[in-house]
């Protein structure tokens, strides 16, 4: 069902549903990562969504400013510009050095999610590159999917008969195409591709290049590598996953550290709870007699305070960048 590589799980998701479920607990319980196979995703459209990315970096910056970071958390994220301060990791003191293309969920102005007033609900700002928007949705949705199935077998095993699958009936999706500059051997032991953090939402699922420089904590303080399997995604937990299972499910701290001389690229999916949705410990997870270990919180709550804390254009960290 599982075997290691690199004492990060690896977790066939096409083998019946009771194992990948009994296999996703122990790999978030132990160490809150595992890197799964088996999830069904055409080779092509991971191919194609690094292209795309790649095509994008490619441009000058001043194009892709005509596409900068906006209020609803959608465009451009400048390299070198991004400081996580809400990190409960480390006291990052430096900026993050990447870049990333962001899109999210795409909800158009007469979506009921618009008319609502959901936060951040709204469209995506797309750069003129033909093919882009194709590539980049469709690696999106095909992702999306994938996180959905897993979060429904989490919620199964976690007897939480719907609790968490409620939260994800329209999720909060977040896309993230990511390049890492090749850094020179003699940068500072403190900057990073993306310092130590953990992330905020439900789930996290990472398509990586074969550069490497992803790393996850272990508890006496040394880091592990994730090294790249050809057709694997990374993923791991998030702070809201650890909340729904009180605790029980590791939200564990991980860093990119890209000294390998090369450039490095990864596409990220992040799949969290609707925006207004209240996220507290599933009854379940909460052991007779006695009390939960965590209180309700509004999603949009803890989205404001993470993306507030860096960028100016929501009031004042990032998403967690992996």
């Amino acid at each position: 069902m599982s075997r290691a590589a690199q004492s990060i799980p690896v977790i066939d998701l096409s083998a019946s549903p009771a194992s990948v479920g009994a296999a996703l607990l122990d790999a978030y319980e132990r160490i809150g990562f595992a890197q799964v196979i088996g999830h069904g995703v055409p080779a092509e459209i991971i191919a194609d969504a690094f292209e795309a990315s790649a095509r994008f970096h490619s441009l000058p910056n001043a194009q892709k400013a005509a596409i900068a970071l906006d209020r609803n958390h959608r465009g451009w994220i400048a390299d070198g510009t991004a400081v996580d301060r809400s990190s409960e990791v480390v006291v990052a003191t430096k900026p993050n050095r990447s870049e990333s293309f962001m899109m999210m969920r795409e909800d158009a102005p007469d979506s009921a999610e618009v008319r609502a007033g959901t936060p951040m609900a709204g469209a995506n700002q797309w750069p003129a590159l033909p093919g882009f928007r194709e590539a980049a949705v469709a690696c999106h949705d095909a992702m999306r999917d994938v996180a959905l199935g897993v979060m429904r077998l989490i919620d199964d095993a976690l007897g939480a008969e719907g609790w968490i699958m409620t939260s994800l009936e329209v999720p909060t999706t977040w896309f993230r195409m990511l390049h890492y500059p090749a850094v020179s051997a003699g940068t500072p032991v403190d900057q990073f591709g993306s310092a130590p953090h953990t992330d905020f939402g439900g789930i996290t699922f990472v398509a990586q290049d074969t550069t490497g420089g992803l790393q996850v904590a272990q508890t006496d303080g040394s880091w592990i590598d994730v090294e790249p399997i050809e057709g694997a995604f990374v993923m791991n937990a998030g702070s809201m996953l650890h909340r729904w299972s009180n605790g029980r499910l590791l939200a564990t701290p991980h860093r990119v550290d890209n000294r390998s001389g090369r450039e490095r690229y990864s596409c990220v999916l992040f799949c969290d709870p609707h925006m207004n949705a209240i996220v507290e410990p599933v009854p379940t997870c909460v052991p007779a007699g006695e009390v939960p270990k965590f209180e309700p919180v509004r999603f949009a709550d803890v989205v404001a305070h993470h993306l507030g804390a860096i960028y100016s254009q929501h009031g004042a960290a990032q998403h967690g960048a992996v």
